[in-house]
């Protein structure tokens, strides 16, 4: 099995440094890049299965790289490391869609089972047997292909927002467990996970607008359904 290669954009030289030796021991091939730029120049010339990138760093912050990345190779995990802890960059980092985000100084322990984490579900997502298509309202989710056909057209999809409406048009009407749902498709139920479910809710909520039909509600305490009316 091939080591998993991992893009780290670090401007801080001695965590750097520590991060590249430490992940190498764990079995990992990490490139540490020292600014956005050089981060940036590295991506365009390999593949890459995850990357782990600061937010203040000089030539180009975190959240712009992400965001270029993200233009490319939409489906490519995102890890952030931050010396802030503000509300406004978790905010921010989630709708870029960070998969998840640690604070400094952190643990190489805690970051170790981050990444084992983001990578596990990564690796998951493509060996779940499912249908390839799924019919709900005037909507057809072409789960493949990672888009949603409906009355307002073709909208492309984000691997996540991808697994959300799937799991949701498996159980129409049914009630979807908040938690079962974060475990599934972000592999655990922590606050961070369960912010960003609520942001990719919001999205699918917005596609789904074209279908007065077609609506997502909330069971305060519980989950969420899909449902589907007559018409």
């Amino acid at each position: 099995m091939s080591k998993a290669k991992l893009l780290v954009v670090e401007d801080d030289p001695n965590l750097g440094d520590i991060l590249k030796e430490y992940l190498e021991m764990k079995g990992y091939e990490p490139t540490l890049c020292r600014d956005g730029e050089e981060g940036w120049n590295k991506f365009k010339k390999d593949k890459y299965d995850l990357c782990l990138l600061d937010i203040m760093m000089p030539k180009k912050d975190g959240f712009t790289l992400a965001k270029e990345i993200k233009k490319v190779q939409e489906d490519l995990p995102i890890l952030f490391l931050t010396a802030k802890n503000q509300k406004d960059d978790i905010i921010e980092g989630l709708k870029i869609g960070a998969d998840d985000y640690l604070t400094k100084p952190f643990s190489m322990e805690e970051l170790l089972l981050r990444i084992t984490a983001i990578l596990r579900r990564t690796q998951k997502s493509t060996e779940v047997v499912t249908l390839k298509t799924y019919s709900f309202g005037d909507f057809v989710l072409h789960y493949d292909e990672q888009f949603i056909e409906g009355p307002g057209g073709k909208h492309k999809l984000t691997s996540k927002e991808n697994e959300l409406i799937r799991l949701l048009a498996s159980e129409i009407n049914k009630l979807v467990n908040r938690s079962h749902a974060l475990k599934q498709i972000w592999g655990d139920d922590s606050y961070f996970n369960a912010r960003s479910m609520d942001v990719y809710l919001s999205k699918i909520r917005k596609i789904l607008k074209d279908d007065p039909k077609v609506q997502i509600i909330t069971v305060h305490g519980e989950g969420f359904k899909l449902i589907v009316g007559e018409g």
